[in-house]
């Protein structure tokens, strides 16, 4: 049995709940697996339609990560057949029993964010106490490595496992039909699926598009996600007169999702460290390449880890407006968004999630 023990899961939207509904998924296959996790809204039909013996935690947040720890350690003592846990954060570690890991494989997965911490600060001092739990830690991209060493986090015991994606699915034609009409006649089509972060650039994409008018006159965004930055972008929108020319969706299903992706040229996310926050990877990236759609990412974080710089996509300053913009002429320039997108899709393959998952089954094995 596997158990995984996780704060983010669907049917909550993002990429750590990706992720670690992917992961559970694809780990199915080699024997059950137990996932203890937070209640969400539509957690009762999602769990419903799932193969997975999910089990979640209700209650106020600051007493429900203290009940899940008691169920998981309870769990853990009365079942003595578990080949490995899984946390999706040293959070859900912190609690579990350190005496744990002498019997059975902990692994604790590192997301550049979380772990961007001063050292010898409280913050810091938990996520080392914490992540010595662990007999492996996974790291999500060369940048979360080197950070995680840099803040002071046994070397040893790290590993880098990308984030894993599905294979592509068909796409239905009433999700098709929507996507074409949406984005219309228009060209270039760009498109950021993300949460609305200011580490993410969604401000600089919106006075890209300004300056890209002249040049493009029929251009297109579609920004799919949600955010604290909502209404401050939106007022960019209508301050930079750019309304007939963004489009800004959020609680849409995936089928759709994917729809608008397929039909965009590039998908654009010219992330930057804001304060502690940054990008650890970018699994969007490689989503979008899944589709054929090549990419443009910032230099910050690991978003060089998933976009190959020149072959897939490029790497930009995701700070430096101008930088921004002349990669985005340079990737349409001689119609390179082509080339990009054949090899996006054939890098995307390697992501797949039934590749992904054997570097865990040989960590555990």
């Amino acid at each position: 049995m596997f158990l995984i023990v996780t704060r983010n899961y669907p049917p909550d939207v993002g990429g750590m709940q990706m992720l670690m509904g992917g992961l559970s998924e694809s780990l199915v296959n080699h024997g059950p697996v137990k996932v203890f996790t937070y209640e969400h809204e539509n957690s009762n039909s999602y769990d419903k339609n799932s193969t997975i013996n999910i089990e979640r935690v209700k209650g106020i947040k600051i007493f429900r990560k203290y009940r899940k720890a008691n169920l998981v350690n309870n769990f853990i003592d009365s079942n003595p057949n578990i080949r490995a846990i899984i946390t999706d954060h040293w959070k859900s570690l912190e609690l579990i029993k350190s005496e744990n890991s002498k019997k059975i494989k902990i692994f604790c997965l590192l997301h550049s964010k979380e772990i961007n911490h001063e050292v010898n600060s409280s913050l810091n001092r938990r996520v080392i106490k914490s992540t010595n739990k662990a007999n492996f830690i996974i790291a999500n991209s060369n940048f979360t490595k080197n950070l995680a060493i840099k803040v002071g986090i046994d070397s040893k015991k790290i590993n880098i496992i990308y984030p894993g994606i599905p294979k592509p699915k068909k796409i239905n034609n009433i999700s098709k039909i929507n996507a074409e009409k949406i984005f219309g006649d228009s060209f270039p089509k760009i498109i950021t699926v993300s949460r609305l972060d200011k580490r993410k650039g969604h401000d600089k994409i919106l006075m890209l598009i300004k300056n890209l008018k002249p040049k493009f006159p029929k251009i297109k965004y579609i920004s799919i996600g949600h955010g604290k930055e909502e209404n401050n972008l939106l007022k960019l929108v209508k301050n930079l007169k750019i309304q007939n020319d963004v489009v800004f969706l959020k609680n849409i299903d995936y089928d759709y999702k994917i729809a608008l992706v397929s039909e965009a040229n590039l998908f654009l996310m010219p992330s930057r460290i804001e304060k502690k926050s940054v990008e650890g990877f970018g699994i969007s990236f490689i989503e979008s390449a899944s589709y054929g759609v090549g990419s443009i990412g910032g230099k910050d974080g690991g978003a060089s880890d998933a976009i190959n710089h020149n072959k897939t996509g490029l790497i930009c300053d995701g700070n430096d407006l101008n930088s921004i913009y002349d990669s985005v002429i340079n990737f349409f320039e001689n119609e390179n968004f082509v080339k990009y997108g054949k090899n996006a899709l054939q890098h995307s393959e390697k992501f797949h999630w039934d590749k992904i998952v054997k570097n865990y089954l040989k960590l555990i094995n």
